[in-house]
């Protein structure tokens, strides 16, 4: 399992995004040499966990909790088949993509370890939006990716330093409760009736995720 990609977005103008300011940092780059990883701060307000990579819209993107986003090579090679075109390292706007790792099959709160230094954990899946449909230029993009349902996860920062493509990824933590990224991904789109079975994640759960979890149990057994 490695990184075999580290990806940078900066701030570019374009016609489709929903950002009132009209620009978008979504088109990921991959870069050479260290990235520095920290914690961002909180939604709103941090942007990305990776320095140098722009966050343009912080009331939905960035934040402590969604500080990192990966993608599986994998994962790329199979829509590049499905959409019969090549997607390079960082097409989905991700900012690691791995080789070896089944991130959407990674457990909430799982953690890893990349390189000598940075520990990232997972916290959720990643909710496509109209920019990256637009940013992909697919009709009906939205569904197709939710239907997929493989949507890479975002991971938060817990102990920071530098990363770069090519270092290792080692898992160092694997709860015990099976909530996996996909498992939530469903639960918050496409299947509802899920969203109990990602109680068991506790507070490693996006605090959204977790707390549309606990109002869905609130109003069907209160």
């Amino acid at each position: 399992m490695k990184l075999l990609s580290v990806n940078l977005g900066r701030a570019k103008a374009v016609p489709y995004t929903d950002n009132p300011e009209g620009v978008t940092g979504i088109d990921k780059q991959p870069v050479q040499g260290a990235v520095r990883v920290a914690a961002p701060g909180p939604k709103g307000i941090g942007g990305s966990g990776l320095a140098g990579d722009a966050v343009c819209k912080k009331e939905h993107h960035g934040g402590d909790d969604q500080a990192v986003y990966a993608m599986a090579r994998e994962d790329l090679d199979a829509w590049e088949r499905e959409l019969g075109r090549p997607l390079a390292p960082g097409a989905f706007g991700e900012n690691l993509t791995t080789q070896g790792v089944d991130v959407s099959g990674a457990l909430i709160g799982e953690r890893w370890r990349i390189g000598s230094t940075v520990v990232l954990e997972i916290t959720s899946g990643r909710i496509p939006c109209r920019t990256f449909q637009g940013h992909l230029g697919e009709e009906r993009w939205v569904r197709r990716f939710t239907e997929r349902g493989a949507p890479g996860a975002y991971l938060r920062v817990i102990e920071p330093g530098e990363i770069r493509a090519g270092d290792p990824v080692e898992i160092v933590h694997r709860p015990d409760h099976g909530v996996t990224v996909a498992l939530q991904f469903r639960a918050v789109t496409t299947d509802r009736a899920l969203l109990p079975r990602l109680l068991p994640a506790g507070e490693a759960l996006h605090p959204e995720a977790l707390a549309t979890a606990r109002k869905y149990v609130e109003k069907h057994t209160g």
